[in-house]
């Protein structure tokens, strides 16, 4: 099943009764005080950013999941990137920018997006729920349109810090498969030239308190990388440059936030050696991280997903490392 942007956004799991910030598809929403599934749109960008390949590109939402009872619904088409913001109801003054995956062609926005985020709200986080540009849906340099969109995020975050109360030096992110490797971007490049700045949030730090890749495409190197990242990112087979430049795990330094990864052994899609060679950077720079491998779990697990998958455990262990680096009290 697939629908337009347009129904996308008054479906009772998404967004109805948004209230919009900044221009685009989002406006379309209108609001219905009072709703318990309103949620805010933040749009990224003050205008909608160049260089898309095809100018007539247009949202399009699919359900893919086949279970009627499990809803597990998909984007592609990202033209203007915004975040939902998923406000927690009891508000610890900490915030998540949650970026989902879906190999660099989808944005899996509820199992690895609208479900963590209602997780992390009963913690007290107020979460941000990430729709970025897709490398596959054809931009003139792939590779660096989903990191700068998830650096902007960080710093309209920060930006809308006061007007949401919570505290802008306590944000984190927590991202799944391509969305970790976003994440493990951030970790590693919060302050690279991801972009030209636009405005005054700019001047913002992208740096997280802490992040989480979950299961994430985290090497270009073909000896362990997803098959569909460099195709994906390059057209075709990584230079030694390119391989250098977008592999997190080689652009570790003592300015890396600390790290908490988690994959299954039995990944059949992202090697799990992803989160190994990060793990063992952030070990060699002294950077704090944590590590699970669980034994089953297959990739894409998200949360709740399928029975067996090891997402019912996975996410008190991270809430725990959260509060130990001071996210929350």
């Amino acid at each position: 099943m697939s629908l337009s942007r347009r129904d996308f956004v008054k479906s009772h799991l998404a967004l109805a009764g948004a209230s919009a910030i900044g221009l685009g598809a989002a406006a379309e929403v209108q609001a219905q005080p009072g709703s318990a599934n309103a949620r805010e749109i933040i749009e990224l960008w003050p205008h909608p950013p160049t260089g898309a390949l095809h100018p007539d590109m247009a949202e399009l939402v699919e359900q893919s999941s086949s279970n009627p009872a499990y809803s597990s619904r998909r984007m592609k088409g990202i033209s203007k990137p915004h975040m939902v913001v998923f406000p927690a109801a009891q508000p610890n003054g900490s915030s998540m920018l949650v970026i989902p995956g879906g190999g660099f062609a989808w944005n899996y926005f509820e199992h690895e997006g609208y479900y963590i985020a209602d997780i992390l709200n009963r913690a007290g986080i107020t979460c941000f729920v990430l729709f970025y540009r897709l490398a596959q849906d054809g931009w003139s340099d792939p590779a660096s349109v989903g990191p700068a969109d998830a650096q902007r995020a960080m710093r309209v975050i920060r930006a809308n810090a006061a007007r949401l109360r919570f505290d802008a030096a306590r944000v984190g992110v927590m991202g799944f498969s391509a969305g970790g490797f976003l994440t493990a971007s951030l970790a590693t490049r919060h302050s690279a030239p991801f972009y030209a700045p636009v405005d005054a949030t700019d001047q913002l730090s992208a740096r997280p308190l802490l992040t989480a890749p979950i299961y994430p495409v985290q090497s270009v190197d073909p000896a362990y990388a997803y098959g569909g990242a460099a195709p994906s990112l390059f057209g075709g087979p990584p230079t030694p440059a390119q391989i250098r430049q977008w592999s997190p795990d080689l652009n570790v330094t003592p300015a890396a936030t600390p790290t908490f990864l988690v994959h299954a052994e039995d990944d059949d899609t992202v090697p799990v050696a992803n989160t190994v060679r990060l793990r063992d950077a952030m070990v060699a720079a002294k950077i704090t991280v944590e590590t699970h491998l669980f034994a089953h779990g297959g990739h894409g697990f998200g949360v709740r997903s399928r029975p067996g998958s090891p997402d019912g455990l996975w996410l008190p262990l991270f809430l725990d490392f959260a509060r130990e680096q001071k996210l929350f009290g």
